[in-house]
C-alpha cells in the first residue's frame, strides 16, 4: 500500500514539475520595493527612498533618477515662467505652454513608475546621465 501512495506522489513522465519551493530573492530586496520604487518618481517624496533603501541598489537609483528629474522640472518651470513674462514670447508660451510641459511630466513620470515596476531603467538623456554620476 505504501508503494503505491509513492507511486502517486511521484509525476507521470512528460508532466511538468510542481511549482519550485519558495526561495528568498537574490540581493538586498525590501518587502516595500514597490512603494520605494513608486515614491522615486513623485517629486520630493523621492527622497524618502533614497533614505531608507540604502541596501537596495536599484531603489538607489530610481530615487536618485526621481530627484534629478524633479529638480530640471523646476527648472524647466522656472525656464518657461521668466520667457512667459516676455510680451510677445509670453503670448506664445503662457498657458499652453504651462499645459503641454505638465502633460509632458506626467507622462515621463508614468512611463517611468511603470518601468521600474517591471524591473527596468527609462533612460533620458542627460538626466539619467547626471543620475549615474551621483555617488
Amino acid at each position: 500500500m505504501e508503494e503505491n501512495q509513492n507511486m502517486n506522489q511521484q509525476t507521470p513522465p512528460g508532466a511538468p514539475p510542481g511549482p519550485p519551493p519558495n526561495q528568498a530573492p537574490s540581493g538586498n530586496v525590501s518587502p516595500n520595493r514597490t512603494i520605494m520604487l513608486i515614491l522615486s518618481y513623485l517629486g520630493i517624496l523621492a527622497i524618502i527612498p533614497l533614505l531608507v533603501e540604502k541596501d537596495d541598489p536599484e531603489v538607489q537609483w530610481h530615487a536618485k533618477h526621481g530627484i534629478i528629474l524633479a529638480v530640471s522640472w523646476i527648472v524647466i518651470f522656472i525656464g518657461l515662467s521668466i520667457l512667459s513674462m516676455i510680451p510677445v514670447i509670453g503670448t506664445i508660451f503662457g498657458c499652453a505652454g504651462f499645459g503641454v510641459l505638465w502633460l509632458a511630466a506626467l507622462v515621463v513620470h508614468i512611463m517611468c513608475i511603470v518601468k521600474a515596476l517591471n524591473g527596468e531603467r527609462f533612460r533620458l538623456p542627460f538626466i539619467s546621465d547626471f543620475a549615474d554620476q551621483w555617488k
